[in-house]
């Protein structure tokens, strides 16, 4: 049989959700239209019914972000875990004094399913649930390419191959200014049986604890989250 065309329509509501993720705050109907590169009034027809289902929102300027029904959404993805991490995520932010956050393999990309900004901190650094990037890079991205065998990752350099196998020896893995310019972190990677490779991590810009001193309180996290679940 023939394989069915896919829906572009549905393809572009997707995207526009994508793309409102990825920002830092709203983006007007023109923004949008531009990033998606189709005219103004199919950005509209798109965004309007996105809109009639809570999906997006619009603000008193007409400027466009995600809307409350996301959240519900995406409480419902990997409840469980979620559930059992939130409380442990929380632990470690105000801890630390550094946004905590889970995160998980989507494709060739490294999402954020989770995350906790410490409660007191002179700044902070934000990390959104929805927030993706390559799974080649950044520390979370590295701590699940740990857990996988070579062949499944989307490409190999030699830098990557080395950076993978250094954070398999140590247990954790570390970026510097690899997804956000200035930005550190660092992740350990989190197995559960039944579950997509995922891996618990921290950013922040500067502090006085080393990077493995970071890496035993995001391992007994992940410890505890493992023993809760059962795997």
């Amino acid at each position: 049989m023939a394989e069915a065309p896919a829906s572009q329509t549905l393809s572009r509501g997707i995207r526009i959700l994508e793309i409102l993720s990825d920002e830092r705050g709203p983006l007007s109907i023109d923004e949008i239209a531009a990033r998606l590169g189709v005219h103004r009034s199919i950005a509209y027809r798109l965004l309007r019914t996105l809109e009639d289902h809570g999906l997006v929102g619009r603000d008193a300027a007409g400027l466009v972000a995600l809307g409350p029904r996301m959240a519900a959404l995406a409480a419902g993805v990997a409840h469980d875990l979620q559930a059992e991490a939130l409380p442990e995520l929380t632990a470690v932010a105000n801890e630390l004094g550094m946004t905590c956050f889970l995160a998980v393999l989507d494709g060739e990309e490294c999402i954020t399913l989770a995350s906790v900004e410490p409660r007191h901190a002179v700044a902070s650094v934000a990390q959104r649930p929805g927030a993706r990037h390559p799974v080649t890079v950044g520390a979370p991205g590295k701590a699940i390419l740990a857990q996988l065998a070579e062949a499944e990752w989307p490409a190999a350099t030699p830098e990557l191959q080395d950076a993978v196998a250094a954070a398999r020896l140590a247990g954790y893995a570390t970026s510097h200014d690899e997804v956000i310019p200035t930005v550190q972190s660092v992740a350990v990677p989190l197995a559960l049986r039944g579950q997509r490779p995922a891996a618990i991590a921290v950013v922040h810009v500067t502090t006085d604890r080393t990077d493995a001193e970071i890496a035993g309180r995001l391992q007994r996290t992940a410890g505890t989250i493992r023993e809760a679940l059962g795997a």
